[in-house]
């Protein structure tokens, strides 16, 4: 009765549009007022200061400093500019390198936003201009930018691993295969849309100019083998990796001389709002996620579903609808901060590698991005191209089909995303 009317208080705030961090703050409060009494109020500070201040954490604003930096400094401009010419030539050339360079800025970033804001704002307008529609532009560009949320460093997995007490560094490599593939089938809708509608090709392949574009952009390829080389060599941890980036990212800055202060002031701000509102996240979240535990309602639900059946993947098909609906109507932060701590113990139980539904999460929350009524990465797209998000949506449904199809090589072919995580940590 109580677990209800604190769900129930939980909504209402949501839906009568509270912020969800303070709405995850008052219902925390309001269980543990019943359950503890008032004298355990005492202590809420210092458990909501202890629960955002997990060390792996700190990556989050790193990486969105890196990704701001690197958009200000000149360098998206060199990337565009070689991803150009290695496959500007194909039909719909341009759409692929939307793709291709939405693939390298997600390793930098890790947040879809940052990267449908930056990238969306370059690539769409140079689409409408080739004779791309606005509605094929925008779907193509946030599509792209859900990657982001797949390939590492993804910050939703940096929260699913503070959240389920799992390894940061295991989950960006379990990321790499299936973004990959993600990308390919992208790239291959891309083209299928562009034979279909006789899009153009942007230029002839020219080696001169391959090479060319390759030398300019090869101070930026350092960032993504210090991030991925160090963590998967390894050396660093993923919260290590956010702080070389962030100095690489400087550093290659200065080496093109081309930094925009005013643009860095305003990514820097808008990162650092980003970060505020994931850190409040996650620090009502400890009081929601204490309260839930005292009241064991993980283990409840744990032991309820494996009465039901204990077959791990038909558990997997009841967690994948689970998150796809979640995803419709929550944020892929507060999502995993309010769903996952309760899931987790279902997992384990289960048999489930933590690493392996971790792919699962994030992917679900990749599509929740792009679909309706929230779809916060669609809704960015269409801002940037002044496009309807509905009409936008009838083209992306493919795009999104792409992303369904990783999702179940993902959650049945465990083999996709674990190969290299076995080859490396175990």
């Amino acid at each position: 009765m109580l677990i209800g009317l604190i769900f129930l208080a939980l909504l209402t705030m949501i839906f009568i549009n509270v912020p969800i961090a303070v709405a995850l703050a008052l219902a925390g409060i309001l269980g543990i007022l019943m359950t503890q009494g008032i004298n355990s109020l005492v202590t809420i500070a210092i458990s909501m200061y202890s629960g955002s201040t997990n060390f792996s954490l700190i990556a989050i604003p790193m990486f969105v400093l890196a990704g701001a930096i690197m958009n200000a400094g000149g360098i998206t401009d060199r990337l565009i500019n070689f991803v150009s010419a290695l496959i500007g030539f194909v039909r719909g050339g341009l759409a692929m390198v939307n793709v291709g360079v939405s693939l390298f800025f997600a390793e930098i970033s890790g947040s879809a936003v940052a990267d449908v804001a930056a990238m969306g704002s370059v690539m769409i307008p140079q689409m409408k201009k080739r004779g791309y529609t606005k509605e094929f532009s925008a779907a193509v560009t946030s599509s792209s930018a859900s990657l982001a949320i797949i390939i590492p460093p993804s910050i939703p997995m940096i929260l699913y691993a503070a959240q389920s007490n799992t390894s940061v560094e295991q989950l960006f490599v379990a990321g790499v295969v299936p973004g990959l593939i993600g990308a390919a089938g992208l790239m291959l809708v891309s083209y299928i849309f562009a034979r279909r509608y006789n899009l153009p090709t942007e230029e002839a392949f020219n080696i001169p100019q391959l090479r060319k574009t390759f030398v300019a952009a090869l101070p930026a390829f350092a960032l993504p083998v210090i991030i991925l080389g160090g963590i998967f060599g390894g050396f660093v941890t993923a919260t290590e990796a956010a702080g070389l980036a962030v100095i690489a990212a400087i550093l290659v800055s200065l080496w093109y001389r081309t930094v925009d202060l005013a643009q860095l002031r305003r990514a820097m701000l808008d990162g650092g709002i980003q970060t505020a509102v994931v850190m409040l996240l996650v620090a009502a979240s400890v009081l929601v996620g204490g309260f839930l535990t005292r009241a064991q309602v993980p283990q409840q639900l744990a032991q309820g579903i494996l009465n039901l059946t204990e077959n791990p993947w038909i558990i997997l098909m009841i967690l994948n609808v689970f998150f796809f609906m979640i995803g419709l109507f929550l944020h892929s932060a507060a999502a995993i901060i309010l769903v996952v701590p309760i899931v987790i113990p279902l997992v384990l139980a289960a048999g489930i590698d933590p690493v392996h539904f971790g792919l699962v999460v994030t992917l679900n929350l990749a599509i929740g991005q792009q679909t309706p009524p929230v779809a916060s990465v669609l809704i960015t797209a269409c801002a940037v191209a002044r496009a309807n998000v509905w009409e936008v949506t009838k083209v992306n449904i493919w795009f999104i089909l792409v992303l369904l199809v990783v999702l179940m090589l993902c959650t049945y072919v465990p083999s996709v995303p674990m190969f290299l995580v076995d080859y490396f940590y175990r």
